[in-house]
């Protein structure tokens, strides 16, 4: 909570100040305070920091990031999370991947542009209008075919807008550019979380990345980088994952058949401008679930204590 009342308090004071702070220190503040809020978004979702999810839900639906309804990816992480069809374009919504059929009808300048994509550098400068375009454009289609629940996101979240355009009207002094901008920096921010959490592998159980890391990017992203932990206890509270890691790090690494960085310098330093993946899922052709089907997996409780 202490955390939330952070992001919200730090988005709010330098919206207020944003003409004694300056657009850039404005932009980049107000873009870590959405990146927190976002982490937390996360957190919640997973049943925290009450036992009522409602509550959990209403406590974080504020759309400070402007870009994505809270409800939407609360459904679209939780289908994730079904760990057997982790990666596979055709039942995990958060995949970067492509099915190789889709792949063969992409023009050359779009695969150009989806391999830059596939590098650090590229999913941070481009990673977030793709995602927000290929975001949108799958959800109007569920709305055209009649969802009323992804239309119902839509308008929560609408309604969340509004309250953001209220207070940028009357109290904000932050250009809607600069705030645009922010949430933009915001989602590449995040972007360095989620571009190796998964690979292709095929056992469901070596799909999810370990990355060592102590400092700022991890405490940000709420120790979302011990990634595998993660996965396989999804209700541990974010400051329990160290030491649960550190208490079964043999196992983790043996499990995840060695998935590891050392820390987020490593991948930087690794993949800033070179390519993780190809844009294709390479096992695609003969890829299956783990359990033969793309049934979805009951969500594993978290570990004694937690």
């Amino acid at each position: 909570m202490v955390l939330l009342i952070f992001s919200y308090g730090a988005f709010a004071a330098v919206t207020v100040s944003a003409e004694t702070l300056g657009a850039g220190v404005s932009i980049v503040l107000v873009a870590l305070a959405v990146a927190m809020h976002s982490s937390l978004q996360h957190e919640f979702l997973h049943g925290h920091p009450t036992r009522n999810q409602t509550i959990n839900d209403l406590l974080v639906s504020l759309p400070i990031g402007l870009c994505f309804p809270y409800l939407r990816f609360k459904d679209t992480h939780l289908a994730h999370h079904r760990d057997p069809n982790l990666t596979d374009p055709s039942y995990d919504p958060e995949s970067n991947f492509v099915c190789p059929q889709k792949w063969g009808r992409y023009s050359a300048g779009r695969k150009r542009l989806c391999n830059f994509n596939n590098t650090l550098l590229g999913r941070m400068i481009f990673g977030p209008l793709l995602g927000l375009l290929h975001f949108y454009s799958q959800d109007l289609s569920a709305v055209r075919n009649g969802d009323r629940r992804v239309l119902m996101s839509y308008l929560y979240h609408a309604i969340g807008l509004g309250l953001i355009a209220a207070w940028q009207v009357s109290v904000s002094q932050m250009p809607v550019w600069a705030l645009l901008l922010a949430a933009y920096l915001a989602m590449s921010i995040l972007k360095i979380r989620t571009f190796l959490e998964h690979r292709a592998h095929e056992h469901a159980r070596a799909r999810s990345v370990v990355i060592e890391d102590r400092g700022p990017l991890a405490l940000l992203f709420l120790n979302n980088n011990f990634h595998a932990v993660h996965h396989a206890y999804p209700g541990l509270v974010w400051h329990r994952i160290p030491d649960e890691y550190a208490r079964r790090r043999d196992d983790v690494l043996r499990r995840n058949e060695g998935y590891w960085y050392a820390s987020y310098w490593s991948v930087f330093r690794t993949y800033l401008f070179h390519r993780k993946d190809p844009v294709p899922h390479p096992l695609m052709n003969g890829f299956r679930p783990d359990d033969g089907s793309a049934r979805a997996a009951p969500e594993r409780s978290s570990p004694k204590g937690t």
